[in-house]
């Protein structure tokens, strides 16, 4: 199996790599500036010249923020780029492995009545920041098309590689007693090498369609980052405040849990968010 991936300098694009080129298995991967997936010559050209039998699509505008004011940006890499890819493996016949977000829900509070569990694969979307509705045009692209795909949605992404929550928390309390964290953001995180390992053995049951993959447990930001101290034997406190006591250009849904239940369901075990937690801190530390 010879597998392509974009967005190969980011968090999960830097795993997958990392995880193939360690077993040996068959990968190109390119980087934002090798393969421009806004654009459909250059995506038919990488794809057409690798022949790749799975297509990882790690390529994404991630910037929550900067996405309110560059919304032409975020959707021609969030939703065009998606289209690109699907036309380019429609002609070419391989399956496309697509990561979507958590904000692509509106994470109301009355979700979080209905959805205890998480939300599954087919709860009603309807993001409420740019982000999450470019993201959203990528999943719909998907679904309205006829070739073999995985669309794995993720949450609160943090790995060994790239910028994250884990890391940024370590660096503050490199320089501060205290740290504010939001308390009334509600979700649990999803560490990269779990979503390559979950990823794989999906593609090899030969799933399709949509599937959710995050840990196990419903926690806030704060209660992450104290488990984030915990871990480090660190002393820095977290002082627990409210979404309105931190303001962003963007929304940010109050409730964004995913439901784990459909992959349980193909047999694979949700990892547990502290265990996850205690594996990526060894990581860094390695």
């Amino acid at each position: 199996m010879k597998y392509l991936v974009t967005g190969a300098n980011g968090q999960l694009g830097s795993e997958w790599v990392d995880y193939l080129s360690a077993r040996g298995i068959p990968v190109e991967a390119f980087n934002s500036s090798e393969m421009d997936v806004t654009s459909l010559e250059s995506v038919k050209h990488k794809i057409e010249s690798v022949q790749p039998e799975i297509v990882v699509n790690c390529a994404a505008y991630t910037s929550v923020d900067e996405a309110e004011d560059q919304s032409e940006k975020a959707f021609a890499v969030n939703g065009t780029g998606v289209k690109n890819l699907i036309t380019a493996c429609e002609e070419s016949g391989c399956k496309l492995v697509h990561y979507s977000t958590d904000y692509v829900f509106s994470g109301d509070r009355d979700d979080e009545v209905l959805y205890s569990d998480g939300y599954p694969e087919d709860a009603q979307k309807n993001p409420v920041n740019e982000y999450g509705r470019s993201k959203r045009e990528g999943e719909k692209a998907l679904e309205q098309s006829n070739i073999d795909f995985l669309l794995i949605r993720v949450s609160w992404l943090c790995g060994a590689h790239g910028n994250n929550f884990v890391k940024t928390m370590l660096k503050l309390s490199e320089k501060m007693e205290e740290v504010s964290v939001v308390e009334d953001q509600i979700g649990s995180p999803t560490f990269t090498f779990d979503v390559v390992d979950k990823s794989i053995e999906l593609i090899d049951k030969e799933c399709g369609g949509a599937y959710h993959i995050s840990s196990k447990g419903k926690l806030s930001w704060a209660d992450f980052a104290e488990e984030i101290f915990i871990q480090t034997k660190n002393n820095t406190r977290v002082n627990r405040i409210s979404s309105d006591e931190y303001p962003t250009l963007a929304a940010r849904p109050a409730f964004s849990l995913l439901s784990v239940h459909k992959i349980e369901k193909e047999g694979l075990e949700p990892l547990d968010w502290k265990s996850g937690l205690s594996v990526l801190l060894k990581k860094l530390n390695g």
